[in-house]
């Protein structure tokens, strides 16, 4: 793979930055493990301009960002703003913040993802929908992550599929990357294995996802950023994200 398509979600290195003074310390770390790119999340309290400094000074680019859902969902203008700042283009609703339980649930909140992500399209830029395993929950034969993305417009709502949690749903990454054609700018490369009989985020390569056919698959979808997450780390996050980069680059 190309190192200038893959990125390091931050969330992975959140214990890292807790303050102005970490996160300029984790980002210089996150460069000289090989990234050219970082999505945020997970930072502590800084300013907007001054994390847009931190990176310019690393040579960083930001490929997207997670934002609070209520923020999304009630100003979507202060989104807007932010990326602007940040000469970003894509953000991703991270967690459905509203707690949905019910099929009519998960339609109201579509309805309300399709109202920002407008206002977002409006102003140039994307907004996504990351998946956890909830929204595979099936209703009337629906799991709920199809009526999110039945619900909506395309052109106000796009994906930001999450490798792991797809195959912790019991769904299949590949078929997710083809069902999302065109509608898939952003991807999260997060490893599932098995350890002890449970399932683990591992480093990439380190586990049992085909990632061969996962990037070639996202590729012809049109994906654009390849990012790693991992929630949990059994070695030295840092170390996670220097072996599932070098695996990329070297094997995929």
């Amino acid at each position: 793979m190309r190192r200038k398509t893959i990125a390091a979600q931050l969330f992975t290195l959140r214990d890292f930055l807790k303050t102005p003074e970490d996160i300029a310390k984790s980002l210089k770390k996150v460069k000289d493990i090989g990234f050219e790119a970082v999505q945020l999340s997970g930072l502590g309290p800084i300013e907007t301009s001054e994390v847009k400094k931190m990176l310019d000074g690393e040579g960083l680019v930001c490929c997207a960002t997670h934002e609070g859902g209520k923020m999304i969902l009630e100003e979507p203008q202060k989104v807007v703003e932010k990326l602007n700042i940040l000469g970003c283009k894509y953000t991703a609703y991270p967690w459905p913040h509203t707690s949905p339980k019910t099929e009519d649930d998960f339609k109201q909140l579509a309805a309300a993802l399709d109202k920002s992500g407008k206002v977002l399209k409006d102003a140039g830029q994307v907004l996504t929908y990351h998946n956890h395993g909830i929204e595979f929950e099936k209703f009337g034969g629906r799991t709920a992550l199809d009526i999110i993305y039945s619900e909506t417009n395309p052109e106000n709502l796009q994906g930001e599929i999450d490798t792991y949690w797809v195959q912790f749903g019991g769904g299949d990454p590949v078929e997710w990357c083809k069902k999302l054609a065109n509608r898939l700018p952003l991807l999260h490369l997060k490893e599932y294995g098995i350890i002890g009989n449970q399932p683990k985020m591992l480093e990439i390569g380190n586990g049992n996802l085909d990632w061969k056919r996962i990037v070639k698959v996202a590729k012809k979808s049109g994906t654009e950023w390849f990012i790693i997450e991992q929630d949990t780390c059994r070695i030295d996050p840092f170390e996670s994200l220097k072996i599932s980069l070098e695996y990329l680059v070297k094997e995929i």
